[in-house]
């Protein structure tokens, strides 16, 4: 039997997992088994487009249950004072400038369970991640990107 994926995640981004479980299970699923009996009183299933809705939501609610509940259970905590701020690893938050006269960039790498670039989180799966774990401050890295390769210079490391 293959062995599980381990999950990196901080201790906040697992609570915040833990947080999405428990809404779905005790509000989320009882919302689309409620959605789910009142679309049965409408009558014939077969040409009900508000049962067939219901029951495609609570498809995804548990499957999201599945895949939450497998990351919590594989999850390796990433502690932050174990993150060194000598090279870029797994937790660090690092900073950079897009060369040759780019502007000031700075994301927190995590684990893809709690990737949210939005909130400048990018997972260490992504080729920016990718490019700058072990790197150190003041390295010139070249990042491979969708759109290209982008030269970046690391300013700083927390």
């Amino acid at each position: 039997m293959a062995a599980e994926k381990v999950f990196p995640m901080t201790l906040a981004g697992k609570q915040k997992l833990e947080q999405e479980l428990e809404q779905l299970k005790t509000v989320k699923r009882k919302e689309v088994v409620e959605r789910i009996k009142i679309a049965r009183s409408f009558g014939d299933l077969s040409e009900n487009s508000e049962y067939d809705s219901a029951k495609e939501e609570q498809a995804f609610v548990e499957g999201r249950i599945t895949t939450i509940e497998n990351m919590i259970r594989n999850a390796k905590i990433i502690k932050e004072d174990e993150t060194s701020v000598d090279e870029v690893n797994l937790g660090s938050t690092v900073t950079f400038i897009e060369l040759p006269d780019g502007e000031e960039e700075s994301y927190s790498i995590v684990g893809s369970a709690e990737a949210d670039p939005f909130e400048g989180k990018i997972s260490n799966d992504s080729p920016i991640a990718k490019s700058l774990l072990g790197k150190k401050v003041g390295d010139e890295v070249t990042v491979q990107t969708p759109g290209g390769e982008m030269a970046v210079k690391i300013t700083s490391i927390k």
